[in-house]
């Protein structure tokens, strides 16, 4: 049992284990340092329960870090390094932790067994996706693994965007998935937790989170003052300003990241249920 104030989503606790620095914040019949593993699989589904068909609450990319706490019939209840987010992910999807060395800096770049594009490619890893990478030979980068990928599709790990705004824009026309982060779907805090981290800052994984922790308010007064970069909240929903009057956002309406009039957008929401902007906020 947790403690009200602790959000569940964020918090390694069952009735039966919890994390070892929660003993005493929390009941349980057992408690666990856990494990460091690391994201072997292209992406992995942060599930709320241990079933393929449970609800998606987040996905990790390939090279992330996460603490495992229970392994148990194909499932590893876990916590993300990258949020504190907490669910189960499917022990497949992990392996051995390695500190990263690079970052792709690419929408999407694939794999290959050898030094040949021609080759079929062995999986496709998404933007921020993180690798340790032995050595470039060529065009090629040479994971630990041994597989080749093309080498200008990285930047280093420790390298950071200038402008989040471009890396959001990136994913422009990728299709939406409720929980999703890559470019094969991704919902609208997950567009925006993934350009801020390339970026060099910290997001948390939810658009409450994100209202609650990003920026400073600015009044919303005509909205005649935004700029590029302000980040616009509905109740469960975020978006970024492209420029003062175009907004980019991964839609549930359309189904898709897209770029469009944030009046039109107003509009719409509005008439489909979903309220009135509840903030507007500057980095």
């Amino acid at each position: 049992m947790t403690k009200p104030d602790l959000d569940p989503r964020l918090t390694p606790a069952r009735e039966n284990l919890a994390a070892e620095r929660l003993r005493g914040k929390v009941l349980a019949a057992r408690f666990t340092e856990g494990v460091l593993r690391g994201i072997v699989a292209a992406s992995a589904p942060l599930r709320r329960c241990p079933a393929p068909d449970a609800p998606l609450e987040t996905e990790a990319l390939h090279g992330e870090a996460a603490i495992v706490y229970d392994d148990a019939d194909g499932w590893s209840w876990a916590q993300l390094a990258r949020d504190s987010y907490v669910g189960y992910l499917p022990t497949s999807a992990l392996g051995s932790w390695s500190e990263p060395t690079h970052r792709v800096a690419v929408l999407r770049t694939h794999a290959y067994p050898g030094p040949s594009i021609k080759l079929p490619p062995r999986l496709a890893l998404s933007l921020g996706a993180r690798l340790r990478i032995e050595r470039v030979e060529g065009d090629f980068a040479i994971a630990t693994d041994g597989l080749h990928f093309f080498a200008r599709h990285f930047a280093t790990a420790e390298s950071i965007e200038p402008d989040f705004v471009a890396v959001a824009e990136a994913f422009l026309h990728a299709p939406y998935l409720w929980g999703g982060r890559t470019s094969e779907g991704i919902d609208c805090s997950g567009l925006m937790q993934a350009a801020l981290t390339a970026a060099g800052g910290a997001a948390p994984r939810d658009s409450i989170m994100q209202e609650a922790e990003l920026g400073s308010l600015l009044p919303d007064t005509g909205r005649e003052n935004l700029r590029r970069g302000d980040l616009v909240f509905w109740k469960g929903h975020v978006g970024v300003m492209r420029d003062a009057s175009i907004l980019l956002h991964a839609s549930g309406w359309h189904m898709r990241v897209v770029s469009e009039p944030l009046e039109k957008a107003v509009t719409r929401i509005a008439a489909n249920g979903g309220g009135a902007i509840t903030s507007i906020r500057r980095l």
